[in-house]
């Protein structure tokens, strides 16, 4: 974003998941961007997550966390506003009360990329690209849920999940006919919040922007936009969790997610929706990097370190911690603001804000002492400047650190 931009932002990063990819067999290559992919594993977490916060049931006890129906967008077929496969794009919406009843939350789901025709044909066969196979009704959890004990600052308001089904960031805007594939991301962005005003947003005196992974890329794409939908007497700031991907050097000496996204840009057009105050300037295509995708670790030196941290060489801890440096050096500028915020922890972590042990628990993530979730209110509120950056990796022993299963082949 732009040294000058209109709207508070905050950046809450883990700062080795951003860069790393989760091990893929190679023949999964052609499908890296879709539901399997590394940026994918933060909802699937997520969900595991809120899985594992429910009691043991019996079939008569009600569910613990708050369950929210999906309601699809009846307007926006006549908008060309549609999910890759043609279908109606959706969304989550808990209203909210009290304090809150003209407060919004916008948590725009992530969920990879998809860039070329093939892996796209193939997303729109899952939930990442059709709402006929989107849940019927999601958890709402950490920073969506409706607990004060759990989201002390934004339990009662009105809270909003954006399905995701377009692949691109909700950025898009072209077609395919020969393959029937719709990028209609920045439409469906459009229509979402054509409905969502026209249910009551319009009257929000605060709002926040927030997203995971792709979405949180997407939140910050959005952000000025979304800005620009409320009077200057609003109070708006944007949140994007895990959502900076930088064009760093991956293990090999090369740039090869950069090379998938550029992808991305070309096939659905993304060009002409991106802020022209970032284009003016800067690649498209440099949002997104990561540090050992399989095809630049051909011989899977790194597996074993992407699956467990605490299995990492010191010359790979070494890796971490020259990307750390870049990570820093890539937010000085955007830190010197006293508007924008930053909490960024060196944890084996991904979407933090979503996961409710993350978000705000007993044993949460801390750093000065403060919960993310109490730092994004602290920031939101102007209760405090928030630049919280950890120690070096991997001093910080309040992590909620992902481990994830090896293949063997």
């Amino acid at each position: 974003m732009k040294p000058q931009q209109k709207v508070s932002v905050c950046c809450c990063l883990g700062l080795l998941v951003v860069a790393l990819a989760a091990a893929l067999k190679e023949k999964e290559k052609e499908q890296v961007l879709w539901s399997k992919s590394w940026l994918d594993l933060a909802d699937k977490d997520a969900a595991d997550s809120a899985s594992s916060a429910l009691p043991t049931q019996t079939q008569t006890q009600p569910p613990l966390n708050l369950m929210v129906p999906l309601t699809l967008i009846d307007s926006a077929a006549s908008k060309g506003a549609v999910c890759l496969d043609g279908t109606l794009p959706g969304y989550h919406l808990h209203p909210g009360y009290g304090s809150g009843a003209n407060s919004w939350l916008i948590q725009l789901e992530g969920g990879g990329w998809c860039n070329s025709i093939r892996n796209c044909v193939y997303r729109k066969t899952t939930r990442r690209g059709s709402s006929k196979f989107m849940e019927k009704q999601l958890p709402f959890t950490g920073i969506l849920s409706n607990k004060a004990e759990e989201n002390p600052d934004f339990f009662n308001w009105n809270r909003v999940k954006l399905r995701y089904c377009d692949g691109a960031s909700f950025s898009g805007d072209s077609q395919n006919e020969a393959a029937q594939l719709h990028f209609r991301g920045q439409r469906i962005w459009l229509a979402a919040m054509e409905e969502l005003m026209s249910k009551g947003m319009q009257k929000a005196d605060q709002a926040l922007l927030s997203g995971c992974s792709a979405g949180g890329l997407a939140s910050i794409l959005h952000c000025d936009e979304f800005q620009d939908l409320f009077p200057e007497t609003t109070r708006v700031k944007c949140l994007s969790d895990a959502g900076m991907f930088l064009d760093a050097i991956d293990v090999s000496g090369g740039h090869t997610l950069k090379n998938l996204y550029a992808g991305v840009v070309s096939l659905q057009e993304v060009e002409k929706n991106l802020p022209k105050t970032c284009i003016d300037h800067l690649d498209p295509t440099s949002v997104q990097a990561s540090l050992a995708p399989p095809s630049a670790d051909p011989r899977g030196l790194w597996g074993a370190c992407k699956s467990n941290h605490a299995l990492c060489n010191s010359s790979q801890i070494q890796f971490f911690q020259d990307f750390r440096n870049q990570m820093l050096n890539a937010v000085r500028d955007f830190s010197v603001s006293t508007k924008n915020g930053l909490f960024i922890n060196s944890c084996f972590a991904h979407c933090q804000s979503e996961r409710q042990d993350t978000w705000f628990a007993d044993d949460s993530p801390v750093l000065g002492n403060r919960a993310i979730a109490l730092s994004v209110g602290d920031w939101y509120f102007d209760r405090l400047p928030v630049k919280a950056i950890d120690c070096a990796y991997p001093c910080d022993n309040t992590c909620h650190n992902l481990m994830f299963k090896r293949r063997v082949e």
